[in-house]
């Protein structure tokens, strides 16, 4: 186990919750419409969401790499087409109608963990993510570094939701997203287009025959 690695995967844990997406999206609206209190609820709940697809993104790229680099690159390259989709979708989202009242949430703990733990987009973009910054050390991935793997990803959570829970029950933050949500949802949508990009990017050379062994 490398420090290289470890940085990696506490890197790719912070980018998975801090780059803007379903979730990202849904605690902002919590924290503007009802403070901080209930956003930091609903990203606790969320963290065993987050814990679950990490961890099965990163057997699922153990594991391509211990059976070939074929199913890594094709894993990588129909998750980074799925983020593509999913940036696309946001990009071209109709904005909230005017005088639309932001959505109150009875019980953000309770929502926020089935949020995590049954969003069908978190295991793709936990994997398109980790690919991405784990790429570099593909060699040094193996079953028996899992769980150092998985700690360091637990820190990079903590850290990120800390941020997370820091900033949206700002006042300042809370009228910032009001007044800008559509620009907000379509910056997200840019974002993971980039994701998507450097998935595909990581991909292709070993589908088309040009990485070196």
């Amino acid at each position: 186990m490398t420090l290289p690695l470890l940085v990696s995967a506490f890197l790719a844990a912070m980018a998975y919750i801090l780059t803007p997406g379903p979730a990202f999206l849904a605690l902002l609206g919590i924290g503007a419409g009802q403070g901080r209190r209930a956003g930091a609820r609903f990203i606790a709940g969320h963290l065993a969401g987050d814990l679950v697809w990490s961890g099965l993104a990163l057997v699922a790229i153990v594991g391509a790499k211990t059976v070939g680099t074929l199913v890594f690159d094709v894993l990588g390259l129909a998750c980074g087409l799925y983020l593509a989709w999913i940036g696309w979708s946001a990009l071209t989202a109709k904005p909230r109608a005017p005088g639309e009242a932001l959505v109150t949430v009875e019980r953000p703990l309770t929502r926020g963990l089935v949020f995590g733990l049954t969003n069908p987009k978190g295991y793709p973009v936990a994997l398109a993510t980790f690919t991405a910054l784990l790429a570099g050390s593909a060699d040094a991935l193996t079953f028996s570094a899992l769980p150092v793997l998985l700690a360091a990803s637990l820190v990079g959570f903590l850290v990120a939701d800390v941020i997370l829970v820091g900033i949206i029950g700002a006042g300042v933050v809370r009228r910032f997203y009001r007044r800008h949500e559509h620009a907000i949802v379509r910056l997200s949508g840019l974002l993971f287009c980039g994701f998507a990009l450097q998935a595909v990017w990581h991909a292709t050379p070993g589908l088309l025959g040009l990485r070196r062994a």
